[in-house]
């Protein structure tokens, strides 16, 4: 996956923006201003950290040598994944899926029904 393509991945999700509040060199996604991912796009290669369901992020990660806990974020709830071709591209997509889905579940009730008139 390169910058571009995982950019409108997420960028096609409901209500997302993307935003630079920790430094040009990572792209952060929201939904209704609450994270749900970040690209540290000047890796090489990139690294995406995305939210997990706590049992899930553990198992991911001895799954997969390139998950990892999550950088700078609680370690919890959190997986950074470095995308050197080793995680197939249908798990990240499922991955990215859980994060947004996590995160929309999160949200007041009405910021929920905000977002299903967008």
């Amino acid at each position: 996956m390169n910058l571009e393509s995982l950019q409108k991945i997420l960028l096609k999700k409901k209500g997302t923006t993307e935003e630079i509040p920790f430094g040009p060199e990572a792209l952060v996604y929201k939904v209704m201003g609450k994270m749900f991912g970040l690209i540290a796009w000047e890796e090489s290669p990139l690294h995406l950290t995305l939210k997990c369901d706590p049992d899930l992020a553990l198992a991911l990660r001895a799954q997969y040598e390139a998950i990892t806990a999550g950088y700078h974020m609680s370690k919890k709830h959190w997986n950074t994944i470095i995308l050197d071709g080793s995680v197939p591209k249908d798990q990240i997509l499922g991955m990215i899926d859980e994060s947004y889905a996590l995160v929309v579940k999160k949200l007041k009730k009405i910021e929920r029904e905000k977002l299903a008139t967008l």
